[in-house]
């Protein structure tokens, strides 16, 4: 059975465990409202579903740090290097792209790379500060290693998101916030947590062969029996080459630009021991006023839009969306309504409650 619970009373939650967790209570706040954006988006395989996982139990277990300290490592006109000291992913980030922000308003373009981080949530909520400020942002990640590469059946790549957001005249910005592979894992423990099965051709295992089972997988992604799909599917037949390309790229600007780790050494585990993840990003602002104004920059970008979302449908098609569109569709309705919760999620939250001392009187 499924309910809706606010949003704000959400974010709080999140933020009061993560205090309970040793998060400082500024850094405690920029994590909830990752996550929690990500939920008002309707991208529920990154927010509040994973708040034990992938930070409350790694802060417990000793592998990522609940308190973040930054080092900036250099420091030039229009590019910086920041060390996240396995800090929190989000915390670094906003940082980042605070900086980058920052550098393009004087020199028309930012960029800023960053290693030793750890998990920094939904990649677009990091364009999103780009494009408040009326810039473009573009970020990328690399992850643990779950992609097989074309031809391949051995998870090497990670998920590694390529995004971008631009400001528009709309009520929303193009925001395109996707994997390089066909889908990303947070979305495979969503489906597992939810009883569903995967997608045919989403995940392989070491014959090649599609796997079809949630939790089958997840848990063969980890012993290294199964593996995803690179963006395009299995093989060359859909283009599969091009998801593996656009994935190293990532790992190239997230690992070689900062001398970080890459490809297995992102497994998090050392010497048979769990270890800190030492992940790299990439944040790049781009001014619009540096190039045209930015009223002048929006509207072309919104018609661009409206053109595309008014061209012919395919036939029993409803509609043509544009990025961005869907997204903003479940802001409104969650802003208004509040976050679908499932039993298992609210399962996961009462016990998040239990171990941190977090109460739940407000839900």
């Amino acid at each position: 059975m499924e309910r809706r619970i606010s949003l704000e009373v959400l974010e709080d939650f999140c933020r009061r465990a993560l205090v309970s967790a040793g998060v400082p209570e500024g850094d405690a706040a920029i994590v909830a409202d990752v996550l929690i954006t990500s939920d008002r988006l309707g991208i529920d395989s990154h927010g509040i579903n994973r708040l034990k996982a992938i930070y409350l139990d790694r802060i417990r277990e000793g592998i990522l740090n609940p308190v973040t300290e930054i080092a900036v490592v250099r420091d030039r006109a229009a590019t910086a290097l920041l060390d996240g000291n396995n800090g929190m992913g989000h915390v670094v980030s906003h940082r980042a792209m605070e900086m980058c922000i920052t550098k393009a308003g004087t020199y028309g373009l930012g960029m800023v790379a960053v290693r030793n981080s750890s998990h920094y949530g939904i990649a677009g909520y990091y364009g999103l500060m780009a494009a408040q400020a009326g810039m473009i942002g573009i970020t990328g990640t690399n992850a643990r290693p779950s992609v097989a590469p074309t031809f391949g059946v051995e998870n090497m790549l990670g998920t590694n998101p390529l995004t971008f957001v631009m400001p528009s005249d709309e009520p929303f910005p193009f925001f395109l916030d996707c994997a390089t592979s066909v889908s990303q894992r947070g979305k495979f423990e969503y489906y597992a947590k939810t009883g569903k099965d995967l997608p045919h051709g989403w995940a392989i295992d070491r014959n090649g062969e599609s796997k079809t089972n949630s939790v089958e997988v997840l848990r063969d992604l980890i012993t290294g029996n199964a593996a995803l799909a690179p963006l395009g599917g299995i093989g060359e037949e859909n283009a599969g080459y091009k998801g593996y390309g656009y994935a190293t790229v990532v790992e190239i600007l997230s690992a070689a630009l900062q001398s970080g780790p890459f490809l297995s050494a992102l497994t998090g585990m050392q010497n048979g021991e769990k270890a800190p993840y030492r992940l790299g990003h990439f944040f790049i602002a781009i001014d619009v006023e540096h190039f045209t104004g930015i009223d002048e920059f929006k509207k072309s970008t919104g018609d661009i839009l409206r053109e595309l979302r008014n061209s012919e449908k395919m036939p029993g098609a409803e509609r043509i969306y544009t990025a961005g569109e869907k997204e903003y569709l479940a802001s409104l309705d969650r802003m208004k309504n509040g976050m679908p919760v499932n039993e298992t999620l609210l399962q996961e939250i009462n016990q998040i409650a239990e171990e941190w001392g977090v109460s739940t009187v407000s839900f």
